[in-house]
């Protein structure tokens, strides 16, 4: 079945609360926010008159983006847009939180943005005009400080624990009590700096969480290292035989390293809508009335304003051309193989390359609105609507707290009142059931796995990105493929045609001095033939290059620029034709290669019951061989952007779990749509980061291998959660009883977590 959809522009785009979009396990982590968070009067706060970045749309919309800080989950953006769509003049608000981008729409002139400004900053969140040059300066340092918090505990750990084997072994070897004092207060005075610098992440949570009369995971770790290290202080005070430093931040050591393998994963998921405000052009040369020339920031450009493309340098605006003719190469945001020919009167688009010659535009619309910008609201809406993969751990955690403290609680006044068994047992005996029940082996049954699974396919040539592709690419039942670049290598190669070595040589001498697609594939196949002397070269946009050969004049272009008159023509990719004189004439015929093994990989996609459509900002003409010769039976050409996220959204509907594989700039919002999503190495940099995964080489083999070894990692995945669970049905009870101590507890503890390392290191073995 054929579909041919026409290019349109993309639609504009309405507002989306992620807030409403966020697991649970996002809205669990407003821990840092809400500690951080003072409460500021807004008459304080001085804010610069947003005016000169309020742009006004046809339908009588003010627009006002700002770079928002502060930012760490969903909390504190449903904080920013639930305060924004309080006020009466506000239409609508929301936060994207890759880009730190906070878009406000209102009424116009009937809000004061100022004012609006001073709002958000007052709830702990200082914003200013947006601008795609500060987000690329941002830094995560949440990780940093993670990663020192993990570096600190584990130095401790190791030494704490030296120090208590030298105990243990003191206990049957005739240690004297002032020797092992001695050794609890050196313990002591390594692990509680340690605890009080490394326990940050979580105490920070816990407080935040309890301040608002909630509670979760972070909590009950919180209280058992608090609890133990008071415990360990208490017994060392007493000369007590043991103490739990040991246990305390040997606890916090394997907590962070779940928890820093973690967000590891996840900061490779970068958000291509960032690097996407990388190409906007920063500046534009208007040409004002009196044919003066300045240089102007892009979102001053306002409709009508006549601006200045060169040869070689990205077009800044959307509009139409007044004087010049050039080749423009369109392939970021169509897709398309070949340059178009762009004329006075034509309409062109911001972020496309201008080849050939100088063009005058004159813009249709404001920075804003730009097919470009279109792109970057179409991903921005994509990362928001998308659902975030809930994890089981995820769902536990809603009822996992509450139900240790309650667990805790009872075992410590059942010792205490039925057992009469004191305080300081008692106590122990809670802080044991803290500790073993510690979610550290659940924690890690996903990001161990991944990182097994992201190490294999790191060898097969395959570099897994987001936090959880393997979990989704695990339940895909479509690919979508794009063809220029992805299913194709995107590179046009001479492959047959009427020519003999010498005019291969002579059409090279011409092809050298062109930077086309299809004069570099001339140049590249005639190697290092012997070149022929040529004067007066000279390309002409959209036909081809001329020059002179002594007193003959030789051409390199399309057929009926060079003259001639055959009555065929080759239909199966591009052709050039080299006339010389009024004589000779040649032909070279042109296509973009498939990449190796794809008909392969198409039947091997078939055999796994997954359906495989193709779509393409290419001509249908180009769309249609490929498609015919690979035995994909449902394509559609012409798509721009919106055209594919719209079929990526009519296969959602429809039930459809969609793995995307693309290449390029106007692929970008689909692999972000998509429910996982596959790029080359050889892609636009905006389509690998916005790729959940990136493959090398110019097979399509490593589609198939990630979804094999994602349904594995899936199943141990599910295998480590069962063993989990198992260790908390076996050890809880045994806890409550009072057979364990803290340090048995931890112990305990993190060897369900190497038993889930272990585990997950089978994927290895996996043929």
């Amino acid at each position: 079945m054929t579909k041919v959809s026409q290019p349109q522009k993309a639609a504009p785009i309405t507002g989306v609360n992620i807030a409403d979009c966020c697991d649970a396990a996002a809205l669990a982590d407003l821990a840092s926010d809400a500690f951080n968070t003072q409460t500021v009067d807004p008459a304080s706060i001085t804010i610069s008159d947003p005016s000169a970045f309020v742009s006004s749309d046809k339908d009588g919309i003010d627009h006002l983006h700002l770079l928002v800080e502060n930012l760490h989950c969903a909390a504190c953006i449903g904080k920013i847009e639930g305060y924004l769509k309080a006020q009466p003049d506000v239409v609508d608000a929301r936060v994207n939180m890759s880009t730190r981008r906070l878009s406000i729409s209102w009424a116009h002139s009937k809000a004061d943005p100022a004012e609006l400004m001073r709002g958000v900053a007052a709830l702990g969140y200082p914003v200013a005009p947006f601008d795609p040059a500060d987000v690329a300066k941002s830094t995560d340092v949440e990780d940093k400080r993670l990663l020192s918090a993990l570096a600190v505990s584990g130095f401790a750990a190791g030494n704490v624990m030296l120090l208590s084997v030298s105990i243990w072994s003191g206990h049957a070897g005739g240690m004297g009590e002032g020797t092992r004092t001695l050794f609890h207060w050196i313990s002591a005075l390594i692990a509680l700096p340690a605890v009080a610098y490394a326990g940050q992440p979580f105490f920070r949570s816990a407080y935040s969480v309890l301040r608002n009369g909630a509670t979760n995971m972070d909590v009950p770790i919180s209280l058992a290292v608090i609890l133990a290290s008071v415990m360990s202080i208490h017994q060392t005070m007493q000369n007590a035989q043991h103490a739990y430093f040991d246990a305390s931040i040997t606890l916090l050591f394997f907590l962070l390293v779940g928890r820093y393998l973690d967000r590891r994963a996840r900061a490779k998921a970068r958000s291509a809508a960032t690097h996407l405000l990388g190409l906007q052009a920063q500046a534009a040369t208007v040409i004002d009335d009196d044919g003066g020339y300045r240089s102007v920031r892009i979102n001053e450009i306002k409709p009508g304003m006549t601006v200045l493309a060169t040869q070689g340098e990205r077009i800044p605006v959307d509009g139409e051309v007044v004087t010049g003719t050039s080749d423009i190469d369109t392939a970021l945001v169509t897709g398309e193989t070949m340059p178009k020919l762009a004329n006075p009167g034509a309409a062109v688009f911001a972020g496309t390359m201008n080849l050939s010659a100088p063009l005058t535009i004159r813009a249709t619309d404001a920075a804003d609105r730009t097919l470009l910008s279109e792109i970057v609201r179409l991903m921005e809406l994509a990362e928001q609507g998308r659902a975030k993969f809930v994890r089981l751990a995820d769902r536990v955690a809603r009822v996992y707290a509450p139900v240790v403290h309650i667990l805790a609680a009872l075992t410590f006044f059942g010792w205490l009142f039925l057992a009469d068994a004191g305080w300081e047992p008692s106590m122990l005996a809670a802080i044991a059931v803290l500790i073993i029940t510690c979610p550290c082996a659940l924690g890690l049954a996903v990001p161990v796995v991944q990182v097994v699974a992201s190490g294999r396919l790191l060898r097969s040539g395959i570099l897994v990105k987001s936090a959880d592709a393997l979990e989704r690419l695990a339940s895909v039942d479509t690919v979508v493929f794009d063809k220029t670049g992805t299913l194709t290598l995107g590179q046009p190669l001479l492959s047959g045609g009427d020519y003999t070595d010498t005019d291969l040589a002579l059409a090279a001498s011409l092809a050298d001095h062109s930077k086309h697609p299809l004069s570099r594939a001339i140049s590249h196949a005639a190697g290092d033939r012997d070149r022929q002397t040529l004067s007066d070269i000279r390309e002409v946009p959209g036909h081809g290059i001329e020059a002179m050969l002594g007193n003959q004049r030789v051409r390199l272009g399309k057929r009926e620029w060079c003259g001639v008159s055959a009555n065929t023509h080759w239909s199966g990719g591009s052709e050039l034709w080299l006339t010389v004189g009024q004589g000779k004439t040649a032909s070279f015929h042109l296509t973009d290669a498939v990449r190796s093994h794809a008909k392969d990989v198409i039947d091997q996609l078939k055999s796994l019951n997954m359906s495989v459509e193709l779509l393409s900002g290419d001509t249908p003409e180009a769309v249609a061989p490929v498609a015919e010769s690979l035995g994909i039976e449902t394509w559609q050409a012409g798509c721009l952007p919106a055209s594919k996220t719209e079929r990526l959204s009519q296969l959602h509907d429809a039930g459809r779990i969609v793995l995307m594989v693309g290449d390029g700039l106007n692929d970008a919002p689909s692999l972000v749509a998509a429910h996982v999503s596959m790029s080359p190495a050889g892609a636009a940099d905006i389509s690998q980061t916005a790729a959940d995964l990136i493959f090398q080489g110019t097979s399509l083999s490593p589609v198939v291998s990630a979804i094999r070894i994602a349904r594995q990692s899936t199943n141990l995945v599910k295998q480590n959660f069962g063993l989990a669970f198992a260790y908390n049905a076996i050890a809880v009870p045994i806890a409550v009883l009072g057979f364990v101590t803290p340090l048995v507890a931890a112990i305990a503890m993190s060897t369900s977590s190497i038993i889930v390392t272990v585990n997950a290191l089978r994927l290895r073995m996996v043929k």
